[in-house]
């Protein structure tokens, strides 16, 4: 066979299944939302607006995030039907194997491990200056620089960012159990701290600091909506926790109905938060001067609140240790499948008969994790985790169409409404997105999918099991 048709093979959901049936099903409806607000409302709401509200976009920063968090709903609705379809772990690198073939369904997984395993040292670096700043300086311990930053900064190691990540590998390594008690806690007390900063901010919001509400040097094409359309794709950092929680799908009871629940509840809880925050912050202060790394905090300054400063900390805290916690758990399960189908190591696709979780793969989140986060700046991290979400978010919404089409995958969950239009119109967006990145980001992620491709041709295609059985 040529070599052509044999990296299009395409694996079959019984496999995964069978592969998949020592994790253990533990997740219901409300640990999914748990999971996906964990991931969803971190950094992305604790850091971003300021920073797009002052580069990109003004005041308007409210319609990005209303933008970027409305289309990964949509496209959560593709993930939820495929999730519905076949409750497998892997996300959208499974899904691909299955409707793609094995070369696209590896592309897509590729991209993600780089986003997955970025997103946990670049939430540890922000949990580290968080913690570092407020922390331990109210308790009047300051680290030398050597332990407070990486080479890139003058420093040895960023230590904090490193035991955070040794901290959350230890939890993941107990199961799901203990990852979701953590989880439910960890979220309750974060979504209160929000709400009370958008309640105590709206009584000292002053309108003129929303005009203009989009202003004229962040107009740009296409049509005017450079501005916006950079800020939401830049944002779109905090919504791959939606693949997060697909990769969730193999340890989660009735998976046809709690997946989409799950993917919807976080959806309408992000809407409503992101947009009041983004709204509020930018009516506390003007948008020009909120190019901050903490700016709740910066605003309750700004209007005389000190005292309430240390409360929006603990839910920075709270919301990056929480996001932290998901992407931990997707990304290995990720690291996981790729193993157990042979395209990496097949320790990686080993299960701890004990806790019932892929130890082997955990540890190899955790040491990749650690050296990122301990060595690398916030900002470089950061820079590269985009496109790799958007682009699977584009294959995910297409591949809804060649899903539907399969006569040996039966589906009587969740299906995805106005068929075949919103799949294409999601897709099509996410496309559109990735355009608007900034050109390194682009750069830099085509550099990692020709270093998949070699990988793949090198190693993932000799030692694939879907090709040792169609040999």
């Amino acid at each position: 066979m040529g070599i052509g048709k044999r990296i299009f093979r395409k694996e079959s959901v019984g496999h995964y299944l069978q592969a998949d049936s020592k994790l253990k099903r533990t997740l219901n409806a409300w640990d999914l939302v748990a999971l996906g607000i964990g991931a969803v409302i971190g950094t992305g709401i604790f850091i971003l607006p300021g920073h797009e509200a002052a580069q990109h976009a003004g005041p308007a920063v409210a319609v990005a995030f209303l933008l970027a968090a409305l289309l990964s709903g949509v496209v959560g609705m593709a993930y939820a039907e495929f999730s519905s379809a076949m409750p497998i772990a892997g996300s959208a690198y499974s899904f691909g194997s299955v409707v793609y073939g094995e070369i696209v369904g590896w592309m897509i997984g590729w991209s993600l491990i780089l986003e997955y395993f970025l997103a946990v040292s670049a939430e540890a670096t922000g949990f580290a200056a968080y913690f570092n700043n407020n922390i331990l300086a109210a308790m009047g311990i300051n680290l030398p620089k050597a332990l407070q930053n990486g080479p890139m900064e003058g420093g040895v190691i960023n230590i904090t960012a490193v035991i955070i990540i040794l901290i959350i590998a230890f939890i993941i390594a107990k199961g799901a159990d203990l990852s979701k008690k953590v989880e439910n806690v960890a979220v309750i007390v974060k979504l209160a701290i929000i709400i009370v900063f958008v309640i105590l901010g709206a009584f000292y919001i002053k309108t003129s600091n929303y005009v203009p509400f989009y202003p004229k040097q962040f107009h740009g094409s296409p049509f005017g909506l450079g501005g916006i359309s950079t800020a939401a794709a830049t944002v779109f950092f905090a919504f791959i926790g939606f693949d997060a929680l697909a990769a969730n799908s193999a340890e989660t009871i009735d998976p046809k109905k709690n997946v989409v629940r799950g993917i919807l509840g976080t959806v309408i809880i992000a809407v409503v938060l992101y947009v009041a925050f983004s709204l509020v912050l930018v009516g506390m202060v003007h948008y020009t001067d909120l190019n901050v790394d903490d700016p709740a905090a910066y605003a309750l300054h700004v209007v005389g609140l000190d005292s309430w400063n240390k409360l929006i900390t603990i839910g920075a805290l709270f919301g990056i240790f929480t996001a932290m916690v998901t992407m931990f758990f997707g990304g290995s399960r990720l690291v996981y499948a790729l193993g157990r189908d042979g395209l990496l190591s097949e320790k990686m696709g080993k299960i701890d008969d004990k806790y019932k979780v892929p130890r082997n793969a955990v540890i190899v989140a955790t040491v990749v994790q650690a050296i990122f986060a301990g060595l690398v700046p916030l900002e470089q991290l950061a820079s590269l985790i985009n496109a790799g979400t958007l682009l699977a978010f584009a294959c995910i919404s297409f591949g809804v169409i060649p899903l539907r089409r399969r006569k040996d995958i039966k589906n009587n969950g969740f299906k995805m409404p106005l068929y075949p239009y919103l799949p294409v119109i999601a897709a099509l967006m996410s496309i559109y997105f990735i355009v608007m990145l900034p050109d390194m980001t682009k750069i830099s992620v085509g550099i990692w999918l020709v270093i998949g491709l070699v990988t793949y041709f090198v190693y993932g295609i000799k030692h694939s099991k879907l090709q040792q059985r169609n040999k």
